[in-house]
């Protein structure tokens, strides 16, 4: 019998407290969390240390004021209410690890927030059966709520296979398509400078001319990584966080194809970094104009470490949705900070590898609400 239907006893919820098998409460609600453990923005073992327990009063904080949204995603592994016929069996389960305080009492339930309810395919604005990118345009005015409510569910994009296997990516084609053209690119660059024929301004005059050396790589370089964080800010923020007009069936499905796609189904592993054929698309162009920008070697150096820093933000940001930061590192920060982005302040928050330009544009999530998940 469905365990919905027929409850599931205490005993039962008892043998699932492992990284292999975690299960937690909420009220009588019963959710199977095993699949998030390593997504947790807190950290496995902050979950883990909750297996048995009721969390109600976790999510409503404080310290962390769960969002609307973390609730929708937490009835995504709903599995069952826990028996009603075993009187103190909820306690039985909390009490053996969990605080008092958080043990759940036979009389306690839950009735959920209509608003959180998790996604039903088969009432859903879209058919989870068809590709998505020919539907979602046809949401219109009710696109910009739906993109924003994430679930945990693969995402098909076109009707042809190949088309589709092009539109995903491992993390690890990114480092082996463009790493070697970095480190070749570099090598380049700085035997190109260490000629000597390189020389600034030569452009406006011939008198007043900078000699350029080896030793000048580094800066480009890091001049180059800097122009691309501020590049990914802004793109981040102004293209993929545009809100194309309801009225336009194109600029909705091209926003959902650049980065709604991604705030629908954040830990879609395979949707994680840029597939190298339309970025090599882009990385073509950026390439061209800082080539128009500067002189030809030091334009180079300067893209090469755009170039870079493109690649470490790819890794950071596939590693803040699928990556286990140690409690109180930069990364555990980061990846907390990004998943508040996704789940509740999808108008703020644009840095992925750092917060370097959200303090100056104020686009910084507020601190008093930093703590939410």
């Amino acid at each position: 019998m469905d365990p919905a239907v027929a409850g599931i006893p205490a005993a039962e919820v008892r043998r699932h407290r492992s990284a292999a098998s975690c299960w937690v409460l909420r009220g009588r609600r019963v959710y199977d969390v095993t699949v998030f453990l390593r997504l947790h923005p807190g950290g496995e073992r902050l979950l883990l240390s909750r297996a048995g327990c009721d969390v109600s009063r976790e999510l409503q904080g404080p310290p962390h004021r769960h969002s609307r949204n973390a609730l929708r995603w937490l009835e995504q592994y709903y599995i069952g209410e826990l028996r009603e016929d075993e009187p103190g069996g909820a306690d039985r389960v909390a009490g053996e690890r969990c605080h008092p305080a958080t043990a759940v009492s036979p009389a306690t339930s839950f009735k959920m927030d209509p608003r959180c309810k998790t996604v039903d395919p088969d009432k859903d604005l879209v058919d989870w059966n068809k590709p998505l990118l020919w539907q979602v345009g046809h949401l219109r005015e009710k696109y910009d709520e739906w993109v924003h409510q994430p679930v945990d569910r693969p995402i098909r994009l076109f009707h042809s296979d190949f088309i589709e296997s092009c539109s995903k990516t491992a993390w690890h084609i990114v480092l082996a398509v463009w790493v070697p053209v970095v480190l070749y690119c570099s090598w380049f660059c700085y035997t190109s400078l260490a000629q000597g024929n390189t020389r600034l301004f030569t452009s406006f005059t011939t008198e007043y001319t900078i000699p350029v050396h080896q030793y000048w790589f580094p800066l480009f370089f890091l001049l180059g990584m800097v122009i691309w964080s501020l590049l990914e800010y802004s793109i981040h923020r102004f293209i993929f966080h545009m809100k194309p007009p309801a009225s336009n069936y194109y600029l909705i499905t091209l926003h959902f194809m650049l980065h709604g796609q991604h705030h629908k189904s954040p830990f879609d592993s395979s949707r994680l970094v840029f597939p190298p054929l339309p970025a090599s698309l882009v990385i073509g162009f950026l390439c061209g104009v800082t080539l128009l920008l500067f002189p030809k070697i030091v334009g180079l150096s300067v893209f090469v470490g755009g170039l870079f820093g493109y690649v470490v933000y790819d890794m950071i940001h596939y590693y803040l949705h699928y990556g286990s930061p140690k409690e109180g590192t930069y990364l555990y920060e980061l990846k907390a900070y990004h998943v508040k982005h996704h789940f509740e302040h999808q108008k703020t928050g644009f840095g992925i590898t750092s917060k370097l330009w959200d303090r100056p544009f104020h686009t910084l999530i507020p601190e008093e609400t930093e703590q939410v998940h």
